[in-house]
C-alpha cells in the first residue's frame, strides 16, 4: 500500500522531526542515570532501549536505504535495538533488554545525535524542492513510531518508579493530579442514545494513518446508548467493596483465574492503608481521588465491572460512531501528554465526554483486520498485521499519548490481562 502524508517540504519535515525527537529526550530529563536501564517486568523496556530503538528505526529503514554512502553508527547495535522485525535479523530477547548496561547511555545519546545529523543531511538534498513522497512517508512512519514509544516511555517509567520500594516521584508533588476533588460522589453517568443505522468506520482522510485503520467500511449498528464519561475511582471502589474480586459471577473464566492470582484486589498501583486507598502517580503516592477516571485496569476487570453494573463495554464500532457524532476534531483542551499531567483528570463539565485523552478505553471488540485490510508492504508489514490475534481493541488515547499522534480511527490493542498502560472503562447498553 502507499503510505500518505500531507507534509512534503524538507524544512517542514525537518522541523517536525526535531520537535518529536526532542520530546523523547524531554520525557527522560527527570530520570537518574540508573533509571535508564531498569526492567522490572518482561513487558517493560528500559528508557535507554526506547531511545536506541526509535533511532535504530530511522537508521535501518530510512538512512541505510535512502542516503548514498551512509555508514552505520555501529552495526552491532542492530542486535540490541531491533524489536520484533524478523526481516532485520537476530535480536536480544525482550525480557533481556535490562541486561544492556552497555552500550552506555552516553553512546546511545551519541547514536541519536549521529542519526539526527544524517537525517538532516538527507533532507538537505531537497532544500529547493519537494521531498519524494515515498521518503516523506517513511519519515512520517518513523515519527509516528517514535510517538508511540513516547507513550511507552511514560508508562514504562511509571512502572519502573512505581515498583521501586521507595516509590520515588518522577516529578515533585504539586502537579495537577495531586489536587484532589472536593466532591465525594461522582455525578451520573448519563447515557446518550445512538440511533440504529449504517455508519462509516475506519480512516478516510488523505493524511497519515496506520494500515490497521483501513479500509473504510460500513457497519450496521443496532440502537444503543453510551455513557457520557469514564467510570470513576469512586464507582470502582464500590465494586471492590461489594466483593467484586471475590465473586466469580461477573467474570469471564480466564479473567476469574487471572484475578485469583492478584496480591492486591484492585487496579495496578493501588494500596490500601488504614481504610483509605492510595495509588502511585508520577508525583509519588497520592490518595485516590473518587472523581478521577479509574485507570490501569485489565480488560478482564473492565468487563467484570460492566457486567456487575448490568451493562457492557461498547464495541469499537459503537465507540467510533459515538465519537464522530460528538466531535468534529481533537479538542484542544483534551488531556494528552502535552498537558504535563501524566494522569487522568475528572470530567470537566457535562460537555466533556472524555472520549479523547485521559485513559485508553477497553472495547468489547477483538483486534482483527477490517474488510480489504491493506497491510503495509515490505518490512513494515510486520508492524501491525501479525499481531491480530488474542488481543482486544482500545480507543481514544490517554494522558500519555501525544495529541498529534491520535485520530478518531486509531486502534490500540493489548492482551486482556495487560494494565500498565493508562486503561479505563466506558459503559454502554
Amino acid at each position: 500500500m502507499t503510505i500518505q502524508t500531507n507534509i512534503t517540504q524538507s524544512q517542514s519535515i525537518l522541523r517536525r522531526y526535531r520537535e518529536i525527537r526532542e520530546q523523547s529526550l524531554s520525557l527522560c530529563a527527570p530520570l537518574e542515570v540508573e533509571d535508564f536501564v531498569a526492567q522490572p517486568a518482561a513487558f517493560v523496556s528500559p528508557p535507554k532501549w526506547h531511545l536506541g530503538h526509535v533511532t535504530w528505526f530511522f537508521e535501518n529503514f530510512i538512512l541505510a536505504r535512502c542516503l548514498d554512502g551512509y555508514k552505520l553508527f555501529n552495526e552491532r547495535l542492530n542486535y540490541c535495538f531491533n524489536s520484533y522485525y524478523q526481516s532485520q535479523g537476530p535480536r536480544i530477547l525482550r525480557n533481556k533488554r535490562g541486561n544492556l548496561t552497555r552500550p552506555p547511555l552516553r553512546e546511545v545519546l551519541a547514536y541519536r545525535s549521529y542519526v539526527d545529523e544524517q537525517l538532516a543531511r538527507l533532507l538537505g538534498q531537497y532544500h529547493d524542492s519537494e521531498v519524494p513522497q515515498q521518503l516523506a512517508a517513511l519519515i512520517e512512519v518513523g515519527l509516528q513510531h517514535e510517538q508511540q514509544h513516547q507513550e511507552l516511555l511514560v508508562t514504562d517509567i511509571k512502572y519502573i518508579l512505581g515498583h521501586n520500594p521507595l516509590h520515588p516521584a518522577y516529578r515533585e508533588a504539586g502537579g495537577p493530579e495531586s489536587r484532589r476533588s472536593k466532591e465525594k460522589e461522582p455525578a451520573g453517568p448519563e447515557f446518550t442514545g445512538i440511533p440504529e443505522g449504517v455508519y462509516e468506520i475506519g480512516y478516510q482522510g488523505d493524511g497519515f494513518c496506520w494500515d490497521n485503520e483501513k479500509s473504510a467500511h460500513k457497519a450496521y449498528l443496532h440502537e444503543y446508548a453510551i455513557a457520557n464519561r469514564l467510570v470513576t475511582n469512586g464507582e470502582y471502589i464500590k465494586f471492590i467493596e461489594a466483593g467484586g474480586y471475590e465473586n466469580f459471577e461477573p467474570w469471564l473464566d480466564e479473567g476469574w483465574a487471572w484475578a485469583q492470582q492478584l496480591e492486591v484486589k484492585a487496579p495496578l498501583y493501588w494500596y490500601e492503608q488504614d481504610g483509605q486507598w492510595w495509588h502511585y502517580t508520577m508525583s509519588g503516592l497520592q490518595p485516590v481521588d473518587p472523581l478521577e477516571p479509574v485507570t490501569h485496569i485489565s480488560y478482564y476487570e473492565a468487563d467484570a465491572y460492566a457486567r456487575w453494573r448490568g451493562l457492557r463495554l461498547p464495541t469499537e464500532q459503537e465507540w467510533e460512531a459515538a465519537c464522530r457524532l460528538r466531535h468534529q476534531d481533537i479538542p484542544e483542551d483534551a488531556n494528552f501528554v502535552e498537558s504535563g499531567r501524566y494522569h487522568p483528570r475528572p470530567q470537566q463539565g457535562s460537555r466533556d465526554f472524555q472520549m479523547l485523552g485521559d485513559t485508553w478505553e477497553w472495547t468489547g471488540s477483538a483486534y482483527l483486520p477490517y474488510p480489504n485490510y491493506p497491510r503495509f508492504e515490505g518490512d513494515l508489514g510486520e508492524y501491525n498485521g501479525k499481531f491480530m490475534v488474542n488481543q482486544m481493541v482500545l480507543r481514544g488515547g490517554s494522558c500519555a499519548t501525544p495529541a498529534s499522534h491520535l485520530r478518531f480511527t486509531y486502534r490500540n490493542f493489548f492482551h486482556a490481562d495487560e494494565r500498565w498502560q493508562f486503561t479505563g472503562i466506558r459503559l454502554a447498553k
